[in-house]
């Protein structure tokens, strides 16, 4: 896989909530594409296994297995992630929560852009062997 539109940009100089922007549907598209391939069932049935995986309890739970196995340069970006400052939380999630989630979101972001897809693998699949 490599990046969908080519254009040039450096994902060091985006704010880490734009990360998270991007590492949002780039996640989504993973388990998307996960659940299709194992095997075709109901899109209602889909939609609320990709739900449980995308929703922000599962990436802050997924963030603390990734914590120890990330460069620091990865370290970094998550750190960015987490401690950015958003002007919302949605109701039904926690802010610790909701800040690991971002965090997740943003590393995802930063991998995908910087064109190191490989590397986005390991981390989905680190994920997903739960």
């Amino acid at each position: 896989m490599e990046r969908l539109f080519p254009a040039d940009c450096n994902p060091k100089l985006l704010s880490p909530l734009t990360l998270a922007f991007v590492g949002d549907g780039v996640f989504e598209l993973f388990v998307r594409e996960r659940l299709v391939c194992q095997g075709n069932c109901p899109v209602k049935s889909l939609h609320k296994k990709s739900v449980e995986q995308v929703c922000c309890g599962a990436q802050a739970k997924a963030s603390q297995r990734l914590l120890p196995l990330l460069t620091e340069e990865e370290l970094e970006i998550f750190k960015r992630g987490r401690n950015a400052h958003t002007n919302h939380v949605p109701k039904n999630a926690a802010v610790e929560d909701y800040h690991a989630a971002t965090a997740f979101e943003a590393l995802f972001g930063y991998l995908y852009l910087s064109g190191n897809i490989d590397r986005l693998r390991e981390i989905f699949k680190i994920v997903c062997d739960d």
